[in-house]
């Protein structure tokens, strides 16, 4: 049996948000393969708090794979396979719900954590975080890429079979008496019903489009709400926000992440169009705009 560390890395807080993997194989007692790829998240909604974490930014995913091109990618290396995971239980339950997330089935697949198999074999009251065990095993990593984090989960196993003698994970596990920790689908997420969607709602404002335009509402750093308006005009595409640097004509970092795609901030419910600004600002979509030197409030 084949056995692979992976790590995924997420845009925001619900685990169908994956924007990062990792995967680090392990043969004969060492780690000889390793990858990460970039996916595009269902939503583009990244938090201020993961992206502090990862480092990985809405502009990085924009034209990554979604979640099921990757995993096509990798199913006949993950096909039964035995995964492992710092912290199984997260990992797992973002390869069934990113899958889950565009209807896709999800295999019978089975992993184990090394988070458990450090507690058992490496005890040290100053934690077992990933950075920590592997810092103490003198496992060289950058963390927070998914690779790297998957390659020290990887080591941090081999460290594990080194210190005990078991032959393999499985036998290291049965020893360990711990239970394998499945991938299970939950309910496929209906994403018009998101959060940015509950607080258009709550905002008392039920479409803030008319036909034919582009608008966004976009949330201010002290939690005021802006609106931003797109217009097609005889010197080229304008976006006009009302924060107080758009009333005075100039360029707010609202424009700034919506032209970028990043949607952090959106509150209203058309993340789509925001695709749409952008296509058009990229010269993608025929039309009379004019692409370079876009003047924005």
């Amino acid at each position: 049996m084949s056995v692979v560390a992976i790590d995924f890395e997420t845009a925001n807080e619900r685990r169908d948000s994956a924007c990062a993997v990792g995967l680090a194989w392990i043969e004969g007692g060492r780690v000889v393969r390793r990858e990460t790829r970039l996916i595009r998240p269902p939503q583009m909604r990244f938090s201020p708090g993961n992206i502090r974490i990862h480092g990985i930014l809405p502009a990085d995913v924009r034209d990554a794979p979604t979640f099921p091109e990757v995993f096509a990618e990798f199913r006949p290396d993950l096909t039964g396979a035995l995964l492992l995971a710092h912290n199984a239980g997260f990992d797992m339950g973002v390869l069934a719900a990113s899958l889950a997330a565009w209807g896709e089935p999800v295999p019978d697949m089975a992993g184990h954590c090394t988070l458990q198999i450090a507690r058992r074999i490496f005890p040290d009251p100053a934690g077992h975080g990933l950075a920590k065990v592997a810092g103490r095993l003198g496992i060289r990593f950058e963390h927070h890429d998914a690779g790297e984090d998957a390659f020290a989960c990887a080591e941090i196993a081999l460290a594990a079979l080194r210190e005990t003698g078991a032959a393999d994970i499985a036998d290291l596990a049965r020893g360990l008496g711990l239970m394998p920790i499945r991938a299970v689908a939950g309910p496929r997420r209906d994403f018009t019903r998101s959060t940015s969607a509950h607080a258009l709602r709550a905002s008392g404002i039920v479409d803030l489009r008319p036909k034919g335009e582009l608008r966004f509402a976009m949330r201010g750093s002290t939690g005021n709400r802006y609106v931003l308006e797109f217009e097609e005009r005889t010197d080229g595409p304008y976006l006009r926000c009302s924060c107080p640097a758009g009333t005075h004509r100039r360029r707010c970092r609202h424009v700034d992440a919506l032209v970028e795609g990043d949607i952090t901030d959106l509150t209203s419910n058309n993340v789509d169009d925001v695709e749409r600004l952008r296509q058009l600002l990229d010269g993608k979509s025929v039309g009379p705009l004019r692409t370079k030197g876009v003047a924005a409030a």
